[in-house]
């Protein structure tokens, strides 16, 4: 079978509920919460100004398209989740469908998406922090404010900020989803609130004349928008990977994973199309790193725009929460096959989490974050999780070819339709972004190759089995 021995789906679920198992503690809110708080963050607070840069009023479409990308490869998540309640996700899925290399790939791959995804929100955060802070006469020293070389002019060596809100997220996730998800949940509601008070209050000050024209840099721009905003709308993947810790996962996951993707466009399109009436979309130029907050600014609305930094604030942790959990849920995953040691199954008699995979990854992430400049990262996050995007898509028709009887619980509509669009959808939209990241792309996968050969390949329980 070599590299393309695959596990079965009941040998993954059999071994989920042996040795020291985590504690299931989510429902379908808590799993729609999960997927809100990873979703509604740096994308619709940040990513909306460049959007507008690039696409003009025409962002709505943008968005529409990326939300539908995510929509059709949320279906074929969906379906997998239901059938195959493992932690792991698509790193999960793809061991039962295509073989052990390439879900090493896409389990590596995912490592990509969720570490660098807490290092460059953790970046965000700690400029609106910083921002909120200066409010208050506070001001955080040159030397601790950015990481080196991240601002033109200003002599830094670490970004405190980012550092200490990763490393305390990290805390909250290794002592138990239970506080994790209460801390989400009501971080989740503020947030949400603050941007349906954003909505309230900017509609009124709308001039239509703004979307004129509507589509200045024609669907180039549209196009290049969608593969930029895209970065948005990452995070409800992370809901496959708490199956393991979900009450009933059959029903719950793929409500919790369809819900949350469903608010979330809708809020995006619904702000996108006010904060374009508001103010014209050249306007955003210099202004790209607190969109929202501007168009409240020229309304005359200061007291709300300080409202926004909070809710962006919480949003962005949230964010943080939820991609670290996913990180975490992966790797234990990974661990537990034997692709990767032994630590990072590690789980706490106490608090029953993967201990040592949580302060592993969360060390590195906030150490990342402190002291790299992470502008150009948020693209290799975005090529990574199309990619995932694409394989689970894959995976559905695999399987449903090669074991049709299989109970499950939720089906994708429409296969092999939905899924091939998925896979048109992501792969287009991954066909946008630059040469650079896609070098940067295939250095990491080589990288992870490597490893595979080296170790993983060795260590990994189905080769013992073999043997």
């Amino acid at each position: 079978m070599g590299i393309f021995r695959k596990k079965s789906i009941a040998d993954l679920v059999a071994a989920s509920k042996t040795g020291t198992t985590l504690n299931k503690e989510l429902g379908t809110w808590d799993l729609t919460m999960l997927g809100i708080g990873a979703i509604i963050g740096t994308g619709i607070f940040v990513l909306t100004g460049a959007g507008a840069l690039t696409a003009g009023p025409a962002l709505i479409i943008s968005f529409v398209i990326a939300g539908l990308a995510c929509l059709f490869a949320a279906l074929s998540y969906a379906e997998f989740a239901s059938t195959v309640p493992v932690s792991g996700s698509v790193y999960t899925y793809t061991y039962a469908t295509l073989g052990e290399f390439l879900a090493w790939i896409i389990g590596w791959d995912l490592i990509l998406e969720y570490l660098l995804a807490v290092s460059a929100v953790s970046v965000g955060w700690s400029g609106y922090f910083q921002s909120l802070l200066k409010g208050f006469g506070i001001h955080i020293p040159a030397a601790l404010s950015a990481a080196p070389g991240a601002v033109p002019g200003l002599t830094s060596y670490f970004n405190l900020p980012a550092f200490l809100i990763v490393m305390l997220i990290t805390l909250l996730l290794s002592i138990g989803v239970k506080q994790s998800k209460r801390v989400n949940n009501i971080m989740v509601i503020i947030k949400v609130a603050v941007v349906i008070l954003f909505i309230v209050v900017a509609v009124g000050y709308v001039k239509p004349a703004n979307w004129t024209p509507f589509t200045p840099f024609g669907m180039e721009g549209i196009f290049a928008a969608a593969a930029l905003v895209f970065f948005a709308f990452i995070g409800f993947d992370a809901i496959a990977s708490a199956a393991e810790e979900t009450k009933n996962p059959n029903k719950d996951l793929p409500k919790g994973i369809i819900y949350s993707l469903l608010v979330c466009t809708f809020l995006y399109v619904i702000v996108t199309s006010i904060m374009t009436g508001v103010v014209p979309y050249p306007d955003f130029k210099g202004n790209e790193d607190h969109p929202i907050s501007l168009v409240l600014q020229m309304a005359g609305q200061n007291w709300v725009a300080g409202i926004v930094d909070v809710g962006a604030i919480l949003g962005m942790t949230t964010v943080m929460l939820v991609m670290l959990y996913g990180q975490t849920r992966v790797s234990y995953a990974m661990s537990r096959d034997g692709l990767l040691p032994k630590f990072f199954r590690t789980v706490h008699k106490k608090y029953r989490t993967p201990y040592g995979s949580t302060w592993f990854f969360g060390i590195v992430a906030a150490l990342m974050g402190a002291l790299i400049p992470l502008d150009e990262l948020a693209k290799l996050v975005n090529i990574g999780t199309l990619s995932a995007f694409v394989l689970v898509s894959v995976a559905v028709l695999v399987l449903r070819r090669t074991q049709p009887d299989l109970p499950r619980a939720f089906r994708c509509p429409a296969v092999p339709w939905i899924p091939l669009l998925a896979i048109i959808f992501c792969g287009f939209l991954m066909a946008q972004l630059d040469g650079d990241t896609w070098v940067r792309f295939i250095i990491w996968l080589g990288i992870g190759s490597a490893i595979y050969f080296l170790y993983s390949k060795r260590h990994s329980k189905l080769e013992k089995e073999i043997e």
